[in-house]
C-alpha cells in the first residue's frame, strides 16, 4: 500500500478524511466515528484546548481508557502543535503524583473514576500542588471540574492553527511513561513522523488495508496501543474497534458484531478469549491478522485456535518507536512462531557480547542493540540520568535483552537480561522452557521463573492446565526432559488456577519470583 504524504498526525487524519470521505475510523459501544468526523471532532477538541490557552510545545495529559474522546482530544491537541502525555488508569495516587510532576503538563482531561481509583478525588488533592496545570477536566459532570463534553459541543471549531502554532513533523507528538527495571517510569518523547513511519511499516508487516477492522483491548496509553495499533490502522485507511477495557466475552461480541480482520493480542488475553465458555470457532473466522508477543507456542495458539491465519510475532520497546521487528504475515507459521522477524526498515539491529561488548556472530546470543531514525533520542525528565548507561557512544540503544539473529536476518527474543535464569553457571532462558511446557497437551499457560539456590538459581515453573486435566510433576518432567535438553528442565512444577496478569494479560514475571523464592524458603 502506498504510504501517507502526511508528516504530523492530525494532518494523517485530515488525509484519510479527504481520500475515504465516508470511512469509518472507530467503531466504540455501538457507535461509530467516520474520519471525517474525527477531524471534526478533533478540531471542536482544539477549540477547548485553545481557549484554556494551550498553544505548541505545551503538554497535555490524559488520563483516559479507550474510547473516542482519547482520540479527539489527542489530535486536537496535535492540531494545536500540543504534546499529549497518555497517563495509565491504573495509575496509584502515589504514581499519579508522580506523573504529573515529571510531566509538566498544562492541562489534563480524565475520566473520574477506573476500576477501584477515585480519580476526582485524587486530582481535588493533587492538582493544586502544580500550579502549571492550569486545567483539569472530567469526563462526565463532577463535582469541581468542568465537563469536558459540555465545553467540546460549545467550542468554536479550530480551523487553522494561530501563527507559530501548528506542529511540525520532528516535533514531539507524545510523552510516554514506561515501565522497566528502575522504581520509577521513565519517560521519552516520540516525533511525528517517527509515529506515522514506523507504524506504517508495522502495518504493512500485517498486510493491513482500508477494509480491515482492528480490535484494540490493549490501552492507548500503552505504546502498543497508541504508538503502535492506532497509527498503524490509521495510516492504512483502516477501521480502529476499541474496547474500553479486556473482557474475553465482550472482545468475543466485537470480533463476531463487527467482523474483525486483525487483533492486537497478548498471551494471557489470546488465552482467555480461548478458554471462555462462549468461545467457539466460528465466532473469531473473520481474523486474519494482528500482532502477539510471547513463545512459539503463543503464536500458534493464536493462529490455529483463534482462527488468526497471519498472525504476526513481534519484538519491541517504547524506547525503540514501539516495534523494531515484525514478521511478514505471509510467512509459514512456523517461521512466524519461531522468530520475531526482520527488522523494520531504516532499523539496525545487532547482538553484542555480555560482557566483552564485541558484535556477536550469526546464532550466537547476547545482548540486543537497535539503532535507527525511529528509536528515541533519550530520555527527559527525571529519567535523563538513565541515558548515559542506555546508549553506546556511537548511538546504538541497550535493550537490556537476550536474543540471536539467525541467518536470513530473522531476530530471535530470549528474554530480558534480568530475566534469564543462572543455573549451574549456564543461561537458561525461561521463555524457551515456558514453550516446552506449552507443548504439552494439558498446559494451558506456563510461566517460568528462577528462585536462589546454593549453584545458582533453580527453575521453578507455574502451570495452569486445561480444563478437565491435572498433570503431575512427574509427567511434566519426562515431558521436558523429552525435548529440553537435561539443564533446562524445571526443579519444581507448580500447578496454579491462573498466574499473575495485568488486565490486559501480560504476565508480572515479578509476581511469579516472588512466589518461588516464597515456596523455596518454606521448602515445599
Amino acid at each position: 500500500m502506498k504510504a501517507p504524504y502526511s508528516r504530523t498526525l492530525f494532518e494523517l487524519i485530515e488525509e484519510q478524511a479527504e481520500s475515504r470521505a465516508n470511512g469509518v475510523a472507530v467503531f466504540y459501544n455501538g457507535q461509530s466515528m467516520t474520519y471525517v468526523d474525527l477531524v471534526a471532532r478533533a478540531r471542536m477538541a482544539a477549540g477547548v484546548l485553545r481557549k484554556r490557552g494551550i498553544c505548541r510545545g505545551d503538554r497535555v495529559g490524559l488520563l483516559i481508557n479507550n474510547r473516542p474522546e482519547w482520540l479527539e482530544i489527542a489530535f486536537g491537541a496535535w492540531l494545536l502543535g500540543a504534546v499529549i502525555a497518555p497517563f495509565s488508569t491504573w495509575s496509584t495516587r502515589q504514581e499519579l503524583d508522580y506523573l504529573l510532576n515529571d510531566s509538566a503538563i498544562c492541562a489534563l482531561v480524565a475520566t473520574p473514576s477506573f476500576g477501584r481509583e477515585d480519580y476526582a478525588a485524587i486530582l481535588r488533592d493533587l492538582a493544586p500542588k502544580f500550579p502549571a496545570l492550569h486545567t483539569v477536566m472530567m469526563l462526565g459532570a463532577t463535582d469541581g471540574f468542568e465537563d469536558y463534553a459540555t465545553a467540546r459541543d460549545a467550542a468554536e471549531p479550530v480551523q487553522t492553527p494561530a501563527p507559530g502554532d501548528g506542529a511540525s513533523a520532528t516535533d514531539d507528538a507524545m510523552v510516554l511513561y514506561t515501565s522497566g527495571s528502575t522504581s520509577r517510569p521513565k519517560t521519552i518523547a516520540l516525533a511525528h513522523y517517527l509515529v506515522i513511519e514506523n507504524s506504517f511499516n508495522i502495518g504493512e508487516r500485517q498486510g493491513l488495508g482500508p477494509t480491515d477492522k482492528v480490535l484494540l483491548s490493549p490501552p492507548l496509553f500503552w505504546t502498543y496501543g497508541g504508538v503502535n495499533a492506532m497509527p498503524a490502522t490509521f495510516t492504512h485507511g483502516a477501521t480502529l474497534v476499541l474496547q474500553g477495557r479486556f473482557d474475553a466475552a465482550e472482545a468475543l461480541d466485537l470480533i463476531e458484531a463487527h467482523g474483525c480482520t486483525s487483533i492486537y493480542t497478548l498471551p494471557g488475553m489470546t488465552d482467555a478469549i480461548a478458554r471462555h465458555p462462549a468461545f467457539r470457532p466460528e465466532r473469531t473466522r473473520s481474523l486474519r491478522t494482528g500482532l502477539t508477543i510471547g513463545s512459539p507456542q503463543d503464536v500458534i495458539k493464536a493462529a490455529q485456535v483463534l482462527g488468526i491465519s497471519e498472525i504476526c510475532n513481534v519484538y519491541g520497546s517504547s524506547e525503540a518507536g514501539g516495534n523494531c521487528c515484525v514478521t511478514h504475515h505471509d510467512w509459514p507459521l512456523e517461521r512466524r512462531a519461531n522468530c520475531q522477524g526482520l527488522p523494520l526498515p531504516g532499523v539496525e539491529l545487532r547482538i553484542v557480547h555480555e560482557e566483552t561488548g564485541e558484535v556477536q556472530k550469526v546464532g550466537e546470543l547476547g545482548l540486543v542493540e537497535v539503532r535507527g531514525p525511529y528509536v528515541m533520542r533519550g530520555y527527559i525528565g527525571a529519567s535523563v540520568a538513565h541515558n548515559a548507561a542506555t546508549f553506546t557512544a556511537d548511538g546504538w540503544y541497550r535493550s537490556g535483552d537476550i536474543g540471536q539473529v539467525g541467518d536470513a536476518g530473522e531476530f530471535v527474543f530470549l528474554g530480558r537480561s534480568t530475566e534469564m535464569i543462572k543455573r549451574a553457571g549456564i543461561n537458561v532462558s525461561p521463555a524457551e522452557v515456558e514453550d516446552v511446557l506449552m507443548q504439552h497437551p494439558a498446559v494451558a499457560l506456563a510461566g517460568v521463573v528462577g528462585a536462589p539456590s546454593a549453584n545458582g538459581e533453580t527453575i521453578v515453573a507455574f502451570v495452569v492446565a486445561h480444563a478437565g486435566c491435572s498433570p503431575s510433576p512427574e509427567e511434566l518432567a519426562v515431558h521436558c526432559r523429552t525435548i529440553a535438553s537435561g539443564y533446562k528442565v524445571p526443579d519444581r512444577f507448580v500447578v496454579m488456577e491462573s498466574l499473575p496478569s495485568t488486565v490486559t494479560g501480560k504476565l508480572m514475571r515479578r509476581e511469579l519470583k516472588a512466589e518461588a523464592v516464597r515456596l523455596m524458603a518454606m521448602g515445599t
